[in-house]
């Protein structure tokens, strides 16, 4: 017969949440972060999230703590389709006390700049271009030692999860306007993915991917060049990429 189980025997632990919500806009990738305004790291840049009520999920938890920080309206955080992105349970990770956080992360469609919440313990939300959130010199964080916690882990890894994400998924399209040119499609990969691709090898991936994208019937659009405008897409009834569109193994950065 085992021996009773006995909570005195366990250190207490905390669970938290983060976030790291990326949109696409104006050609670049950016995070919604918001600026602490209580210690830990007041005055720096994190992820949005925090500490999971006694009678709330994970998610319940992700989706209240980015209204109240962000500001962002509540039917919008309700329909965001959030995707768990693992568990962060590193000792040390928080000053305060053991803290184990569950992150999510989502791509949404470009959104305004979040209202100012002054929720929780954020005191100011923006989009900010990834490449400025990583820190370091020139960057929106210098002199701020980058973001709080170890939440500049977590961006890398949900990076790379959106990054994938698009590989097997036609979630691209919805990135773009509801009729698009493939030049705008590829956009947003180079886009999510830094880098530039081939333009006719991307064209001719594309249009082999069945259900993919579909043609718009005699649309067309100028698209500033000298040669004759562009054919007009839409996005079409697959959800995933057979085959996947995979990322140049090597390849230019934008």
């Amino acid at each position: 017969m085992s021996a009773p189980y006995d909570p005195a025997a366990f250190e207490p632990f905390a669970v938290t949440v983060d976030l790291a919500v990326f949109t696409v806009r104006d050609g670049r990738l950016h995070v919604l972060l918001i600026r602490r305004g209580q210690d830990p790291y007041a005055g720096a840049w994190a992820l949005p999230g925090g500490f999971v009520l006694p009678r709330e999920s994970a998610e319940a938890a992700a989706r209240r703590e980015l209204a109240e920080e962000t500001g962002l309206p509540g039917p919008v955080v309700a329909d965001l389709h959030l995707e768990q992105l693992r568990t962060y349970s590193e000792p040390g990770r928080d000053p305060r006390m053991r803290v184990v956080s569950v992150a999510f992360t989502a791509l949404v469609p470009d959104m305004p700049e979040p209202a100012p919440a002054g929720g929780g313990d954020a005191e100011h939300a923006r989009w900010m271009p990834v490449g400025e959130a990583r820190g370091g010199p020139g960057s929106g964080l210098s002199g701020l030692g980058g973001l709080a916690f170890d939440h500049a882990v977590i961006l890398a890894d949900a990076r790379e999860r959106i990054g994938g994400k698009l590989e097997y998924t036609c979630l691209a399209t919805a990135f773009c306007p509801p009729e698009f040119t493939l030049g705008e499609l590829q956009g947003v990969y180079e886009t999510v993915w830094d880098t530039v691709l081939d333009r006719p090898n991307f064209r001719r991936k594309v249009l082999a991917t069945p259900g993919f994208v579909e043609a718009v019937p005699g649309a067309a659009r100028l698209t500033g060049g000298r040669g004759k405008p562009a054919a007009l897409y839409r996005a079409g009834p697959a959800t995933t990429l057979h085959p996947p569109l995979l990322r140049p193994s090597e390849g230019p950065t934008r």
